[in-house]
């Protein structure tokens, strides 16, 4: 007994198989992503410190690198080098760039690479 195509509900198993398969590919890339993007919140947090700190335009460049550095390891930032720290200070004028990337391997040779590029102006030239 044959049955008509418009009766005919449901998924096939091979199209179930490619949508769990599909969903947990993307689940495994939040997975990957997520902590990159945490740790850049960090960072963000720890320069917003920086800048809003008292005088912070009369510090010299190594205070600033040594305070940045100081507030890294008290939030457990990672994947930030000192070469990835630009300071300028100069009286009255301070810049803080921080540019840095992470390459996060997902599978075999896939892989994620997430550039990040933060930092503040205070002062004036």
């Amino acid at each position: 007994m044959r049955s008509s195509p418009n009766k005919q509900r449901g998924l096939t198993f091979i199209s179930l198989v490619f949508l769990l398969g599909l969903i947990a590919f993307f689940a495994l890339l939040v997975l990957k992503i997520a902590p990159i993007y945490l740790n850049n919140s960090k960072v963000k947090n720890a320069l917003a410190a920086v800048e809003s700190s008292v005088d912070i335009t009369s510090k010299t460049r190594s205070e600033i690198l040594t305070s940045l550095e100081k507030r890294f390891d008290m939030n457990y930032v990672e994947y930030v080098a000192k070469d990835d720290i630009k300071i300028v200070a100069q009286p009255g004028y301070v810049k803080v760039d921080i540019e840095y990337e992470r390459v996060e391997p997902i599978m075999g040779n896939l892989s994620v690479l997430v550039e990040f590029h933060e930092g503040f102006e205070v002062g004036g030239k």
